[in-house]
């Protein structure tokens, strides 16, 4: 595949604008590295016998470089959120060209200059990429997680409750996923905490996972917060409802409907699971919780939570 690579590359090199020739060099160079196994300096050194050979005459050699270094050293950030957008594609179940197409795309979506490179370039460079270079669907793939991604930054998405119809599938026709989730809280020493989780993306926000077929939410709630953090809830009452328009790299727009309830457990060590795209759990006081990056759909249902706590409290 790295020499089948290579011969388009040579076969194309020509033709192509200066920063996207390079992109495609910091490509063949990360896929080797990946393929490889290769260490920070060996990818280097491939990237400078890649320049010599495909782009001597080439203005964006700093450019290249600057982006294959952020590519490695933010490997593991760049692979936890590539996992949260496409969480039915394990990392080492994606192809060595996508992922490493995935990351270039996603390192500069994530960390580019926005003045240099916008948003919408970054993914139709790697879209380009992915179409030169990878399978005959991986365009539509790159496409999707990226996609994803840039909605979960800011794009309408994660945080709209969409009552219209969007332009590929009317909202009534999208398929549903039903997920369940709780505000946990403790009460210690006359102190009140919340548990929360933290995402790839910089937010705060509540422990949940979806409902396995025929299973009741409440289950599904304990189940899945048993494994993501650890902890054994008892469920008081339900809170709220939330949905939102979700953006799958396969299947397309999803609606996804999550049940929130109030759960009480101890104020034990919180330990986090193998879900991906979380990077933290902790408790925090009551009063430290104003302080914290939240999605805004999810601050109606801390806001009832602790009403209803504090309702308690009071009696």
């Amino acid at each position: 595949m790295g020499e089948v690579i290579k011969i388009s590359l040579k076969s194309q090199a020509k033709y192509m604008s200066s920063r996207h020739l390079a992109r495609s060099i910091v490509f063949q160079s990360a896929f080797e590295w990946d393929f490889r196994n290769s260490s920070r300096e060996e990818a280097l050194l491939s990237l400078e016998r890649n320049n010599k050979e495909f782009g001597e005459n080439n203005s964006e050699k700093a450019f290249s470089e600057a982006l294959l270094k952020g590519v490695i050293d933010k490997k593991s950030d760049l692979d936890s959120i590539i996992v949260k957008a496409a969480p039915d594609w394990p990392i080492d179940k994606i192809s060595i060209a996508d992922r490493n197409i995935l990351r270039i795309g996603l390192y500069e979506l994530l960390f580019s200059d926005r003045k240099e490179v916008p948003a919408k370039v970054a993914i139709n460079e790697a879209i380009e990429l992915a179409k030169a270079y990878s399978g005959e669907k991986s365009g539509g793939f790159i496409n999707g997680v990226l996609g994803t991604i840039y909605k979960e930054l800011g794009e309408p998405g994660k945080e709209e409750v969409s009552n219209k119809s969007h332009r590929d599938i009317p909202f009534e026709k999208m398929p549903i996923k039903q997920l369940a989730g709780a505000v946990i809280y403790s009460i210690d020493e006359g102190n009140i905490y919340f548990a929360f989780v933290h995402d790839v993306f910089g937010k705060w926000t509540l422990s949940k996972g979806k409902i396995e077929p025929g299973e009741d939410p409440k289950a599904g709630a304990i189940r899945e917060i048993k494994e993501e953090v650890g902890l054994d809830i008892k469920i008081e009452e339900e809170l709220l409802k939330n949905e939102y328009v979700a953006n799958h790299p396969e299947e397309g727009k999803i609606r996804k409907q999550v049940i929130y309830f109030l759960a009480r457990a101890d104020r034990k060590e919180l330990k986090r699971g193998d879900s991906g795209g979380l990077d933290d759990a902790k408790w925090f006081k009551l009063q430290e919780i104003q302080n914290l990056n939240f999605y805004n759909d999810i601050l109606p249902i801390i806001t009832k939570a602790i009403t209803i706590i504090s309702s308690k409290s009071e009696h």
